[in-house]
């Protein structure tokens, strides 16, 4: 069971990370959680999820060493959650994400669920 796991978790990600370097990205079934951090993101600029309206994006889809110069700094990601849809930049890395889950900063999260839910059920695309 866990090699299956680890098989479907590395197809989710080369499937994720073809998306995103193709210009014609699908949206992924995932999940989205929440995080109210300052300091400096990934991309290497200051951040503060309590905030501003940001994401971290999942730490297979990084691909250059220093994630300052990777190219998902220069990008955004379109979520939706029952209905609602927003889009936020990629500013920082979520090294614990799964492929397929996000870490929205806490008012996007508040824009698309209440905060006492924790984790929501979206898809998401790269943008």
């Amino acid at each position: 069971m866990k090699s299956t796991a680890k098989v479907l978790g590395a197809v989710a990600s080369a499937a994720v990370l073809s998306f995103v370097f193709s210009g014609t990205a699908s949206a992924v079934s995932g999940t989205a959680s929440y995080y109210n951090d300052a300091g400096y993101g990934a991309c290497g600029t200051q951040i503060n999820a309590a905030t501003q309206l940001l994401v971290a994006a999942p730490a297979a889809l990084w691909t250059t060493p220093n994630p300052n110069n990777d190219p998902l700094c220069r990008k955004s990601i379109r979520v939706t959650h029952n209905g609602k849809t927003i889009t936020v930049p990629i500013k920082d890395k979520c090294p614990s994400c799964a492929s397929n889950k996000i870490d929205l900063s806490q008012p996007a999260f508040a824009s698309l669920a209440n905060t006492s839910v924790g984790i929501i059920n979206v898809t998401w695309q790269i943008v």
